[in-house]
Parts: C-alpha cells; sequence; structure tokens
C-alpha cells in the first residue's frame, strides 16, 4: 500500500519543478520513452522523486513511479528482480546481497545525500536539552532480565532533576531504514529488543504532530522534518561517544560526522540490468549530476564533490556490488569507516 508523502515534501517538490540543471545533452530526450519502477526508503523518495521532477522537464515520456514500502520493503522487491531502482537509507543488508546474487541480480550501489536522524522532544519541554546513548537505551528499550538496567518509564527515571512526567514514544514503521538505523544504534549487539508500547507511523508527520502535540513526549525521523518543523519541536543534542561533547543536529555536524551516532548516507541501488536501458541510464546521470542541489531542496546535506565524483565513475563502468561488507574467513563482516573511506572500488564485495 502505496504512503502518502507529507505536504511539506509535496511543496518542496513542487518548488523543484523549474528548468533543469543538468550537464546532460538534451538533444532527443524529449522522445525517449520507458518506465523506471522505483520502490523503498521513504527517506530517500523525496530526493528521487525531485530528481523525477525535473527529469520530466528534458524527458517527459519517461515515467518514474516512486513506490514507499520502507528500505526493506524495497529490497524485497530489489532483491526478485522486480524493480530497476531501490532507495535505502541504509547500506544493503549481507542477506539481501545473497539473495541478488541468488537471483542474478548485479546492483550498482550509488550514494547520493547524508541524512542525520533526529531525537526530539516538543517545544514545551524545558527540561531536556541533551541525552547519551545509554539514557536512549533506558528510554527505548524493553525491560531487560539484567536486573543493573534501569528501564525509564518517566523523565524522573533518566534524571531526578526532570519532573516524574510519564515519557511516550513516537516512532517510525519497523520496516523502513530508520528504525533499523536507530536500532543498530541503540541496540547494538546486546539481545535488547525495542519497547512494544511505542506509537508507530510510516507517516513522519503524524510522528511530528505527535511529537509536538504529547506531554512527556519523545521521538526520531529523518533531520529533514526537524529542519521543517522546529516551530514545533526541539531538537535534541546527543553526545558524541567519542568526544563526550553534545552535538546539535545541523547540515555542518551530519556531514562533518560530529553529529555521532545518528548521521549516515544515502543510497540509489541501481539494477545493473536495467543500467543497460537508455531512460535508465539518463535518469541516473541527471540524479547523480543534480543530487547535491536535490539533496538541498529537500532539506539533507549534499556529498562532497570527490564522492559524488566516485559514484559517477562507479556508474559509467557498471561497478556491481557492495562496499559495505567484507568476508573475515569465509563469514561477513561490516565494514567499518567513514564514507570517504569505504567507498572505494578496491572494497567492491561482488
Amino acid at each position: 500500500m502505496k504512503k502518502i508523502l507529507p505536504v511539506f515534501v509535496l511543496a518542496v517538490i513542487a518548488c523543484f519543478l523549474t528548468t533543469p540543471t543538468s550537464v546532460l545533452s538534451q538533444d532527443g530526450l524529449k522522445d525517449l520513452e520507458g518506465t523506471i519502477v522505483v520502490d523503498g526508503s521513504s527517506t530517500v523518495a523525496p530526493i528521487t522523486i525531485a530528481a523525477d521532477a525535473g527529469f520530466r522537464k528534458i524527458a517527459p515520456k519517461v515515467k518514474v513511479p516512486v513506490g514507499i514500502s520502507g528500505t526493506g520493503g524495497g529490497f524485497k522487491r530489489f532483491t526478485k528482480g522486480e524493480t530497476d531502482i531501490s532507495d535505502a537509507s541504509r547500506p544493503i543488508k549481507y542477506a539481501e546481497f545473497e539473495k541478488c546474487k541468488a537471483n542474478d541480480v548485479a546492483l550498482i550501489e550509488i550514494p547520493v545525500a547524508y541524512y542525520g536522524l533526529t531525537i526530539a522532544v516538543g517545544k514545551s519541554n524545558d527540561f531536556v536539552e541533551q541525552l547519551t546513548v545509554d539514557q536512549l537505551k533506558k528510554i527505548f528499550l524493553a525491560d531487560k532480565k539484567d536486573k543493573s538496567f534501569v528501564n525509564a518509564k518517566t523523565w524522573k527515571d533518566l534524571d531526578d532533576a526532570w519532573p516524574a512526567k510519564q515519557i511516550k514514544i513516537f516512532s517510525p514503521g519497523t520496516d523502513s531504514g530508520t528504525f533499523d538505523y536507530f536500532k543498530e544504534v541503540v541496540v547494538g549487539k546486546s539481545e535488547s529488543s525495542m519497547r512494544e508500547d511505542m506509537s508507530v507511523s510510516e507517516d513522519d508527520q503524524v510522528l511530528v504532530q505527535g511529537i509536538a502535540n504529547t506531554e512527556g513526549a519523545i521521538g526520531f525521523f529523518g533531520a529533514s522534518y526537524y529542519f521543517a518543523n522546529q516551530d514545533k519541536l526541539k531538537g535534541v543534542k546527543i553526545v558524541n561517544p567519542e568526544t563526550g561533547k553534545p552535538v546539535e543536529v545541523s547540515a555542518e555536524n551530519i556531514e562533518s560526522g560530529a553529529y555521532a551516532p545518528f548521521s549516515r548516507p544515502l543510497f540509489i541501488y541501481v539494477n545493473a540490468k536495467s543500467a543497460r536501458r537508455p531512460e535508465v541510464k539518463v535518469f541516473v546521470n541527471y540524479y547523480l549530476d543534480n543530487a547535491t542541489e536535490l539533496a538541498s531542496k529537500v532539506k539533507y546535506v549534499g556529498l562532497p564533490k570527490e564522492i559524488n565524483d566516485a559514484a559517477k565513475a562507479h556508474f559509467k563502468k557498471r561497478k556491481t556490488g557492495t562496499h559495505f561488507w567484507v568476508l573475515k574467513d569465509g563469514e561477513p563482516a561490516k565494514r567499518e569507516g567513514s564514507l570517504s573511506e569505504t567507498y572505494t572500488v578496491d572494497n567492491l564485495l561482488k
């Protein structure tokens, strides 16, 4: 079932319907035809839809329907060869990569922007200014068997100076890449699980309204929704685990990596077989030529030029595989490091 994008995203996309800035030659593109099937992350969807909006000005006969079934849902279709492009707010999982290989689906992995995940409370919350990852664990994790772990039911459970107001949690849908990312950071490799008493929605605007209008509320979603709703929400500073310093969410802190551990790159995954088709080839080239502007239009953070250039080179040479997994003694291990360190041809696992 397709989800409706928030009003502010649709407004941003409408603003983008101006003369395209792509350096691609426009000769003959008005006669180019075809349909490019896209599905996946609701976080990446605004960028892809904005790319389509601009692309339609030079190739009006090419259709690019964009589904929003979540990163995991998009990969389910992509691994079966049902889609041409999969929007993803996280790198592909190794199990998903294996399914692609089993189904003879070669993939081209392309980063398109940076994304920050904001932890937010309502404007009326005048006591929470910053939180550590350990405090987030106490809020969002279910009770552990370990008696030393204290699950925070009220704000006072976290800090005696805070009021004994019940903590009410708002979360993205469990099939979204945003949820996966948050869970990965907060749960980690422990045997814990996320609490089951959260208010869950795939529509980030529903989360914004819930946090803004519910006393004692806290939640998380993409930074773009916070940037667009700062009149209703207060972004909580997150204490960087390495430096011990609280860092606010901002475009600069997301790109630099200072807003850790809640900043990351976003991707599109292109079926290599689909990339042979003229309409897919030209659309992806247009997407990459305009990636920085597209990211800015939907309030994300553009990639550094060197990474965008690497993505263009990967697509041009049809470099297939994933950069985010490595085999150690035959077992898959997630590759660590920044995007600039990870996204190199030498790191490709085919």
